[in-house]
This record gives C-alpha cells, sequence and structure tokens, in this order.
C-alpha cells in the first residue's frame, strides 16, 4: 500500500509554530480511511454492509516535530488482527528527509448497528480474508 501524504496546514501548529499534538491523532484517521479504500473496503463500504469500526485504543510517540508546510508520509500497517480486534501500526515521516517524526498505533473492534460484537471470518468473510492477508503478524 502506498503512504499516505498530509501537508502541515498553518492552522495546524499553535503560537510556537509547531504542529500541536492533537493533529497527528487526526492525520492517523486520514491514513487509515485512505489505507481501507485502498484495499477496497472503505469506511463507506463497512458502513453500507452495517459494520462500524470505532476507536477502542490509540497511542503516539512524538519523535520530532512538525511545521507549516511540511510534507509528512504515513506509512499503515496491519499490526495484530484476530478477526475480532484490529491493531494498526502508524509510521510518520517528514516526506524530505525521511525522519521519523511520530510512530502510533490505533486499535479497532467491528461491531453491527445494535452496537454488538461481529464475527468477521463468519459473518464478513471477504474482509476478514483482506485484513488477514495484511497483517504483518505472524498467525
Amino acid at each position: 500500500m502506498k503512504p499516505y501524504v498530509h501537508k502541515v496546514h498553518y492552522y495546524e501548529t499553535d503560537q510556537m509554530g509547531v504542529t500541536h499534538h492533537s493533529n497527528y491523532i487526526r492525520w492517523m484517521e486520514e491514513a487509515r480511511v485512505a489505507f481501507l479504500e485502498e484495499a477496497g473496503w472503505g469506511y463507506d463500504r463497512m458502513e453500507r454492509e452495517g459494520i462500524s469500526s470505532p476507536v477502542i485504543h490509540v497511542d503516539c510517540d512524538y519523535k520530532k516535530t512538525t511545521t507549516f508546510p511540511d510534507e509528512v508520509e504515513i506509512s499503515v500497517e496491519v499490526e495484530e488482527y484476530n478477526g475480532v480486534r484490529l491493531l494498526i501500526r502508524y509510521t510518520m515521516k517528514e516526506k524530505e528527509s525521511q525522519k521519523i517524526v511520530v510512530k502510533g498505533h490505533s486499535g479497532h473492534c467491528f461491531l453491527n448497528p445494535e452496537g454488538v460484537p461481529i464475527r468477521m471470518k463468519k459473518q464478513f468473510p471477504e474482509l476478514d480474508h483482506m485484513l488477514r492477508e495484511l497483517c504483518e503478524c505472524t498467525e
């Protein structure tokens, strides 16, 4: 999958001219949405199928600051997937220098419209297979 690229907007910086830390979480979501869309299972498709995938965990390890108008390249990888929970890894780099600026994760589950956990392998075998194929884990 190709990395997602985000250009730092002026409004995303603080009074010191540094990107505010909360924006990296937003960029993770932007990159995740693009990643799933590229894989053929975008959020619009999941929602049409009756699947929601809320965030149940998020973390960021900040390595280096970014400023306006840096371009940040975000690589997205499926780190863990067990049919119930999904853990996605994000590596953000300055596009020009390729220096790591942030490493992060987001954890997700899958729910039906009633909020009940979905057994992906049984109910959505195509999506289950795709996530297992993309997984970096050794299952």
